[in-house]
């Protein structure tokens, strides 16, 4: 992976403050590579309890490896994730769910998928009946609930992906890319789930590619660059305002191709 840097002002995202609480979720120089790529370089990042932090930055740049390495799912090179301050474990991933872009449903009714995924998790009898029912209601998939999963549209796929994570009561949900080619109603709903869950308390981290979405639902922002964190802090102000070159070329719309990315013409032409 070639050399870069970013000029920014900023502090390290997540630095504590002596009054602020504890992490509940920290990366420490964190880094990925594969292939002989680095894909993640040296990510330090602090979440607090019952935040909502948006992670946004160009195709290739690392959102979604970031969030599955925060998550467990895969093994970093180098560096690590902790969790309320402590090496993230299997206690640590089961307060943890996830949301993909692409919901991954079992071939089971709505009911069954609620079902199963709270038996897992040791819920039974009358308290899953109930937590069923609910998660059903907030997604407004009551009247699905027999009907097969994988036949529901694409909103009402990702929503019950949603509710049934929620339905395992997270202290910390992620989600990589929950809307992504979704109308605009079923953004809507995902949106209202999201925060929803916020207000009682979970903590939201998001990969998305949309501005307005970034707006609507980002406290604290995190801009990814070719795997390094280009520029962080809070949200209005890194969308408004951005410091970074990468940031101000995606909030002005313009392409950034890296200080040491030429242009496919100027490559031909030195080819020839």
């Amino acid at each position: 992976m070639r050399e870069f840097a970013f000029d920014t002002a900023q502090e390290p995202f997540g630095q504590r403050h002596p009054d602020e609480p504890a992490p509940q979720l920290e990366a420490r120089n964190l880094s990925f590579s594969a292939g002989g790529l680095q894909l993640l370089d040296k990510v330090d990042l602090k979440i607090q309890p019952g935040s909502r932090t948006l992670i946004v930055g160009p195709n290739g740049a690392g959102k979604s490896l970031l969030l599955r390495l925060l998550h467990g799912l895969l093994k970093p090179s180098a560096g690590e994730v902790r969790w309320q301050g402590n090496a993230l474990d299997a206690n640590g991933k089961r307060a943890q769910a996830m949301v993909f872009q692409r919901p991954v449903l079992l071939r089971r009714s709505v009911f069954a998928n609620l079902k199963f995924a709270l038996s897992v998790r040791g819920t039974r009898g009358t308290a899953r009946q109930q937590k069923i029912e609910r998660a059903l209601a907030s997604a407004g998939l009551g009247h699905l609930a027999n009907r097969p999963a994988r036949v529901l549209s694409g909103g009402e796929q990702q929503r019950l992906a949603v509710v049934r994570a929620l339905a395992c009561d997270p202290e910390l949900l992620f989600l990589d890319e929950p809307t992504a080619n979704l109308d605009p109603a079923s953004t809507a709903a995902i949106e209202d789930l999201i925060l929803e869950a916020n207000g009682r308390g979970v903590t939201i981290v998001l990969v998305t590619h949309d501005q307005g979405q970034a707006r609507r639902l980002g406290e604290e922002l995190v801009f990814l660059q070719d795997g390094q964190v280009a520029e962080a802090g809070p949200a209005r102000q890194v969308l408004d305002t951005p410091q970074s070159e990468p940031a101000r070329a995606w909030h002005e719309g313009r392409i950034y191709l890296g200080p040491n990315t030429q242009p496919l013409r100027a490559r031909q032409e030195r080819a020839s």
